[in-house]
């Protein structure tokens, strides 16, 4: 058993490692649900800080108000597992059903911006509170092998760029997962080890050592229809999925790694912001322009760089089309801009060609550049 505890506790060591997931000094602040994956993650969070491989450690607990008393009770579970491993907790409860109401959008991403959004919040004040900087400090999900298997399997059938078979980041700005490489087995096997070792253990109200979702269960939903309906199919074929999976992945990421170092290099090179405030530097959301020499590149590497521009200019939480991203290349002919083209993009943007480039805008800029012209002609 204390084999098994070590092992996993070394798996994440070892991911945080070679990916260079966090200083020893930082701040971290784990994403806790009560789940079994996020359960493993506050008792190795506390074990990477009494070992001295991360600095502060805080929880925080996001009640989505979705599930009623048993939303309840998941955090009065992570609670008690708060204080007996002596790590400050932050809770923040959020109706969401009513947000994603009024905004008219997915609850699921509703859910999953608003935690995020609570997460930035706590850890700042974290930060403050120890007097740690926040450029160094982290917040720790609890993704598993599992979340990447399930994640390839759902892009592959409805559709994604090559670079989304690598699946999910270890990284992602503060957002870190030092548990990509363990499966959700493996952690549910270390906490029935923690117990059978006699190591600190918090227990729900009916006596589980987590608390279990009873709508992961229901395959209406895409993500349990992938778990519960098609990766145990595969793994009859080969039992070794998670791990030939996983290592397939990161060779993906490797090669999308170096190319989306040549597409950001093929950016900065060949675009330009298309306005510049003396006081406030760039406003990306006034638009780009691509110069006639990005349209010489090589087109996986322009889809790469158009996607990541349009991503800059519309922000995070914005889904870029597929489409939009072949619109903006179709003002290209020939490896030259097609002057004269012009189309719309993303419901609101606009994108022309002339003899300078290929030109994305707000729609009302392209409006009133058009009333301008028309005015002086």
């Amino acid at each position: 058993m204390t084999d098994l505890i070590e092992g996993t506790l070394e798996k994440a060591r070892a991911a945080i490692a070679t990916h260079d997931l966090v200083a020893p000094d930082a701040a971290v602040l784990l994403m806790v649900s009560g789940g079994s994956d996020s359960t493993a993650l506050a008792y190795l969070g506390a074990a990477l800080r009494e070992a001295g491989d991360v600095g502060p450690v805080a929880m925080l607990h996001v009640n989505h108000q979705l599930r009623g008393e048993d939303a309840d009770a998941d955090e009065r579970f992570v609670a008690a597992l708060a204080e007996a491993l002596d790590i400050p907790l932050f809770i923040c409860s959020i109706d969401i059903a009513a947000e994603a109401e009024r905004s008219r959008e997915n609850v699921e991403a509703v859910a999953r911006r608003e935690r995020y959004l609570a997460a930035n919040e706590a850890l700042r004040s974290m930060c403050q509170h120890e007097g740690r900087p926040l450029s160094e400090a982290r917040i720790f999900t609890a993704h598993t092998a599992d979340d990447r298997i399930e994640n390839f399997y759902m892009r592959s059938i409805v559709g994604t760029g090559p670079g989304g078979f690598r699946s999910m980041l270890y990284r992602n700005g503060p957002v870190v997962r030092p548990l990509l490489d363990v499966t959700r087995d493996e952690l549910r096997d270390y906490l029935s080890a923690r117990e059978s070792a006699g190591e600190t253990v918090v227990r729900d109200e009916p006596g589980a050592l987590w608390r279990e979702d009873a709508t992961n269960a229901h395959t209406d939903r895409f993500r349990a229809y992938v778990r519960h309906k098609i990766v145990p199919v595969a793994k009859e074929w080969n039992s070794a999925l998670p791990e030939v999976l996983t290592r397939s992945m990161n060779l993906i990421a490797d090669e999308d790694d170096m190319l989306q170092n040549m597409a950001e290099k093929l950016a900065e090179e060949s675009a330009e912001w298309v306005a510049e405030d003396d006081t406030f530097g760039i406003d990306r959301s006034e638009g780009f322009r691509l110069l006639p020499a990005f349209g010489k590149a090589e087109r996986p590497l322009q889809r790469r760089a158009v996607l990541r521009l349009l991503e800059a200019m519309l922000g995070p939480d914005a889904r870029v089309e597929a489409a939009s991203v072949e619109a903006v290349l179709a003002g290209f002919a020939n490896g030259a801009p097609n002057s004269g083209y012009v189309t719309n993009i993303q419901y609101d943007l606009a994108v022309s060609a002339n003899k300078r480039g290929v030109l994305v805008e707000p729609m009302a800029y392209f409006r009133a550049r058009r009333k301008k012209n028309d005015r002086e002609h």
